[in-house]
């Protein structure tokens, strides 16, 4: 059994274990179980049963995570987009009035584009035809928006309408967060097998014992088990009929909703690629056809299961970290989702200050890439105006679209033409047709 899970997932050629891929699997559920009950409650917004949603949240991320685990077989873990579920629920249901059915099918025509990308070679491509500097700015920018991610939900950078302002000292809260990055980063630094994984369970376990005025940090749910159901009536979800009665206010949104994810998923898939060592090469790339496929058929997966969405999640990055590189990694994470259909009010008692350092410690890690940073300020601005941006505003497409654009600009006022290749030409119309559409959106 163990010799077949070798041979299958590529495990010892890739330099990992089966205990270390568990590990890791372990440590990306940890990460992103938060999804189980954010999900059903920004979907709920769009009239939907929250309780339903939690059941196709569920199935969505362990079809989607199967499909990349036994497929593409890498250590990537897909789940309903959270920018997707906001566009669904504030964008096409509650601000344009679309009834959810008919934004359900929203959805499936825009995985059905992304699909058809992902099963030619154009997906492909895009990736080789990305300049390297922008390659560079997509992993620390990623770097810097999930360690944003981190700061935030742990209470240690509070948003407001200046800005990002440090949280107080007097909430334990954010003393405990600072307290998790602290034993986060000791864990790393002493390459503590599982290291991560204790720092997540350390900290929610602390939680029960620590007190905020809104209670216990970490709050234990009043059952354990909730037998499962799916919910059949949200079985291919779909009304034909309304989208193409709305065609001309709905194509636009379809069209938001392609490119959104076409790039937030290939960036995220190409940064955990890269730092798992899972390059390969130009004639034989870790990113083939099958992990752009399993990407893809999860999209179309997701509206069919009556969720939004499924697409690959850069907490991924924290199973990489924890030393995951195959796709046995992926399926623990799937095996968990699937166990979480049981157990998900107790899963989901693991509060955000619990993830939050391990996220941060990930996003700095990823900046580790800065010393590849250019001596040339023609191609050191554009990666270093994505880290900014995406650090700031914590919007990693619009920090995508902006170092892209400033790629060109300086290409075309330092007549350095031989950069603008067709790729990066079509990339820029495709950029500023998306922010155009993020604008009329109220992005």
């Amino acid at each position: 059994m163990l010799s077949t899970l070798d041979r299958w997932f590529h495990i010892s050629a890739r330099g990992s274990t089966i205990p270390r891929e568990i590990i890791a699997g372990l440590t990306v559920f940890g990460a992103m179980a938060y999804i189980v009950a954010v999900n059903p409650s920004i979907l709920s917004a769009a009239g939907l049963d929250r309780h339903d949603m939690v059941m196709t949240t569920i199935a969505g991320a362990v079809a989607g995570t199967l499909l990349m685990a036994l497929w593409a077989r890498l250590p990537i873990a897909l789940a309903p987009a959270m920018s997707s579920n906001v566009l669904f629920a504030q964008v096409v249901v509650q601000q344009a009035h679309v009834n959810p059915r008919t934004a359900f099918t929203v959805v499936l025509f825009s995985g059905l584009c992304f699909t058809a990308l992902s099963l030619s070679q154009i997906r492909q491509r895009i990736i080789r035809g990305f300049p390297p500097s922008i390659v560079l700015g997509i992993q620390v920018a990623l770097g810097a928006f999930i360690a944003r991610i981190g700061l935030t939900t742990g209470g240690i950078a509070v948003p407001t309408a200046q800005g990002l302002t440090f949280g107080s000292l007097s909430d334990p809260s954010v003393l405990l967060s600072l307290a998790g990055v602290l034993l986060c980063a000791v864990l790393v630094v002493l390459r503590v097998p599982a290291g991560l994984l204790l720092a997540i369970s350390t900290l929610t376990v602390a939680g029960l014992f620590i007190h905020t005025d809104k209670g216990a940090i970490t709050t234990l749910p009043a059952h354990a088990l909730d037998w499962p159901h799916y919910p059949t009536n949200l079985f291919l979800p779909f009304d034909f009929a309304g989208f193409f009665s709305h065609l001309g206010l709905l194509i636009p949104i379809t069209l938001y909703f392609l490119i959104s994810d076409f790039f937030d998923a290939t960036a995220t898939m190409m940064s955990v690629a890269h730092r798992a060592g899972l390059d390969g090469t130009p004639e034989k790339p870790a990113l083939d056809h099958r992990a752009f496929a399993s990407d893809g058929a999860a999209s179309i997966i997701g509206a069919s299961l009556g969720t939004c969405t499924v697409s690959a999640y850069v907490e991924s990055l924290a199973g990489v970290e924890a030393g995951g590189r195959t796709g046995l990694s992926a399926l623990v994470v799937a095996l968990l989702f699937a166990v979480s259909s049981v157990f998900w009010p107790l899963i989901t008692a693991i509060p955000a200050i619990a993830t939050a350092p391990v996220l941060i410690l990930v996003g700095l890690n990823m900046l580790g890439s800065l010393h590849r940073v250019a001596d040339n300020p023609s191609d050191a601005i554009p990666p270093l105006t994505m880290l900014l941006i995406a650090g700031v505003t914590g919007n990693f497409m619009l920090s995508l679209s902006c170092g892209l654009l400033l790629y060109t600009g300086l290409a075309l006022v330092l007549r350095d033409f031989k950069r603008l290749t067709p790729i990066v030409l079509g990339l820029d119309v495709a950029f500023v047709f998306y922010m155009v559409l993020q604008s009329h959106m109220g992005g």
